[in-house]
């Protein structure tokens, strides 16, 4: 979470009711065991954006537990629409299936594996990709998912800003990461494909609109 906003976040945080027992066994084991899952103001925008845009079949890249995904494909049930998701880590993996057979949603389709070489096997097309998995190769992910978006569809990316990263002091070890982060966000708003917005609440969002 950007360190600027969060007072603002904790507030909105604090109005947010989850009635959802799984979504909150969810968000308890994460807490506990570390997991990176999406923060709550970011899962609401992410659930209001795919409700209010009527989004139908969606492309997730990087599962982890599989708590944005259960979130989103909760969604888009009344559109019939359905959710592929891309896991690399097996451990991961196994704990998003035990979690989507609880969910007692069957309109999500796991693949596990490297979402770089995945991405290039879809044949399906998505009205919304959401990315959150290796920040190293953001852009490899954008370019290969929005191949499969359909026109006026959205990118929706998480934790761009790499923990406030891109505008402060970082580890050298994340060097060369922040310089691709960097260079990714100048070249989605040079795009002519598209229109794109950087948002700065949780680690950052980026929403690519595709004309």
């Amino acid at each position: 979470m950007l360190e600027e906003l969060k007072d603002a976040n904790s507030y909105i945080i604090g109005k947010i009711v989850e009635k959802d027992s799984l979504i909150l066994e969810m968000e308890d084991f994460a807490h506990e065991n570390n997991v990176p899952i999406v923060t709550k103001e970011v899962a609401e925008y992410l659930k209001f954006i795919v409700k209010t845009h009527k989004v139908k079949n969606i492309l997730e890249v990087g599962t982890a537990i599989g708590y944005s995904g259960i979130l989103m494909a909760k969604e888009i049930v009344e559109q019939d629409g359905k959710l592929y998701t891309i896991e690399i880590d097996e451990e991961r993996y196994n704990q998003a299936q035990e979690n989507i057979k609880k969910s007692g949603l069957s309109n999500i389709v796991s693949i596990k594996g490297d979402a770089v070489e995945e991405i290039k096997k879809i044949e399906e097309n998505f009205d919304f990709v959401f990315i959150d998995a290796s920040k190293g190769h953001y852009m490899d992910f954008f370019e290969d998912s929005i191949k499969l978006l359909n026109k006026n569809g959205i990118i929706f990316i998480d934790n761009i800003m790499f923990r406030g990263y891109l505008y402060k002091e970082y580890p050298k070890r994340f060097k060369t990461i922040v310089k691709r982060l960097d260079s990714f966000i100048d070249s989605l708003y040079n795009r002519e494909d598209g229109d794109f917005v950087l948002l700065p609440f949780g680690d950052g969002v980026g929403l690519f609109y595709k004309k």
